[in-house]
């Protein structure tokens, strides 16, 4: 799979016929004959080549004048793996886009975040995607709405300025154009479920692609839980979470085919962030097959691989946050790092009411922090001065960490902060700005499991050897971590 398939036709077609899911978000399948536009593994009797045409995103096919299948809902299919893997601009302002940027602050404000024009960054997006920044918004917009009509009883007026459209007629107008049904057809049409009666609770699915582990992806997020902000409660993942225009708090638990999600929002207009907030944080929109088969060429990774393969790298909500945390965990152990947090927490983190109980606060915000009296901090007094100047830096805006961030670039700025080191840049690399190829060759624990496998332990021929894992070695790393015991391996009980 590679950047631009949709112009392979004869790939296309093979991979329509036969209905793999793995293709799913990479490309869209437009029938000429019918008018709607499906994900290649649609369960209907796939249509003559002659009659398909391939878009490389849902937007580009609405744009066509295309309506969304009823049988495969392609708007519901993971995200393509270009957004998560590439640093360029287009996977940039597509991250951007996901997280709404374009619905709170206009096609000018992605392009500010970008450093480009907003001429240059409509042509870049229309070039790859077939489709501007607004038509891709109001693609997302369109999936949101339809999960708040069909998993919740707002009325649909609410429904419509949730979901980011400006008036109530634009909003039927779209949903009528995109899934050829009105917004009380869509509802009429949804499954009823005991999750619907569920007052304030949105109840979704959250796609992938096959294989995912689930042991080190969760294990890792429970076992470093702070308490106050994130708990595992009944095999499930839960955390407070801090949005644009309000606070959440969800839920996600591990199913064979998806992830469930319980959201509950203060406001509903943050759905769409809190979702794509989400799948960054669990690494949803992965390609498991083109990481794990780079991987298992390697003679010494491949036994790793087979045993357990789909292992995603474990995320976060908030950039800024992991930061601080990465900061919190230097040279210390898990317990004592969590133990740092909870008490910053305490003191300095918003308060939130958890209906289920449990969850007590949000994590504080760089703000906030930056107000902390240095002394008051349990830490070493380099330590403070690397913990002040990172949460002034990020309160005056000097440092920007997002999902927009220039991964080499910023990696670099962080290594110009004093008590920055490698492994405290390389961690925030990994987890908060979603490198895939970051790397941790002074990390005990990847330098042990080199050594166990027999692989060189030193840092610079741990990093010549590891360069056949490009680019993919975020995630070799969660396979050579994944060789001890530590509890961050394993799903809790």
């Amino acid at each position: 799979m590679q950047k631009g398939m949709h112009t392979d036709t004869e790939r296309c077609v093979r991979a329509v016929r036969s209905k793999d899911a793995r293709f799913d978000g990479w490309f869209f399948t437009a029938v000429l004959t019918t008018g709607i536009y499906c994900r290649p593994s649609c369960p209907v009797v796939p249509p003559k080549a002659e009659n398909m045409v391939f878009h490389p995103s849902a937007a580009a096919c609405q744009q066509a004048g295309f309506r969304a299948c009823k049988r495969c809902r392609p708007d519901t299919s993971p995200g393509s793996p270009e957004w998560n893997h590439r640093a360029d601009a287009v996977a940039r302002a597509m991250r951007l886009i996901a997280d709404g940027v374009v619905d709170r602050e206009g096609v000018t404000g992605l392009a500010a975040r970008l450093g480009y024009s907003s001429r240059q960054v409509e042509r870049q997006l229309l070039a790859e995607l077939g489709a501007g920044p607004l038509a891709l918004a109001r693609a997302q917009r369109a999936q949101t709405a339809r999960l708040l009509i069909e998993t919740t009883g707002l009325p649909m007026a609410e429904v419509a300025f949730a979901a980011g459209f400006s008036s109530i007629r634009t909003f039927n107008d779209t949903v009528r154009e995109v899934f050829a049904l009105s917004p009380s057809d869509l509802r009429a049409r949804a499954p009823r479920d005991t999750a619907r009666a569920t007052p304030g609770v949105l109840s979704l699915r959250l796609p992938f692609r096959a294989p995912l582990n689930p042991d080190n992806l969760f294990g890792h997020l429970a076992a470093t839980a702070v308490p106050g902000v994130e708990e595992w409660r009944d095999g499930a993942y839960r955390r407070t979470l801090r949005l644009p225009y309000g606070h959440g708090i969800v839920s996600l638990a591990p199913r064979p085919d998806h992830i469930a999600c319980r959201l509950v929002l203060g406001d509903p207009r943050d759905l769409t962030v809190a979702i794509s907030r989400c799948r960054r944080l669990l690494d949803l929109d992965a390609d498991p097959v083109a990481v794990d088969g780079q991987l298992r060429a390697d003679p010494v990774l491949a036994p790793l691989v087979d045993k357990a393969p789909g292992r995603r790298v474990p995320r976060t909500v908030d950039e800024a946050e992991f930061a601080v945390r990465a900061v919190l965990g230097q040279q210390v152990s898990t317990a004592a790092a969590r133990t740092h947090a909870a008490r910053l927490v305490a003191a300095h983190g918003t308060p939130v009411d958890d209906p289920e109980g449990g969850l007590t606060h949000l994590f504080p915000s760089p703000q906030a922090l930056a107000a902390v009296d240095p002394e008051t901090l349990a830490m070493p007094r380099t330590r403070r001065a690397t913990f002040t100047t990172l949460v002034r830096q990020l309160a005056d805006g000097d440092l920007q960490l997002g999902v927009e961030s220039d991964w080499p670039e910023t990696r670099a700025r962080l290594l110009a902060l004093p008590g920055f080191g490698p492994w405290t840049a390389d961690v925030i690399a990994l987890r908060a700005l979603g490198d895939p190829d970051a790397f941790l060759p002074t990390d005990l624990g990847i330098r042990r499991a080199a050594r166990e496998l027999g692989l060189p332990s030193a840092p610079a021929a741990l990093t010549a050897r590891a360069a056949a894992w490009r680019p993919w070695r975020a995630y070799a790393v969660q396979y050579l971590w994944a060789t001890d015991s530590h509890p961050i391996n394993f799903l809790p009980v």
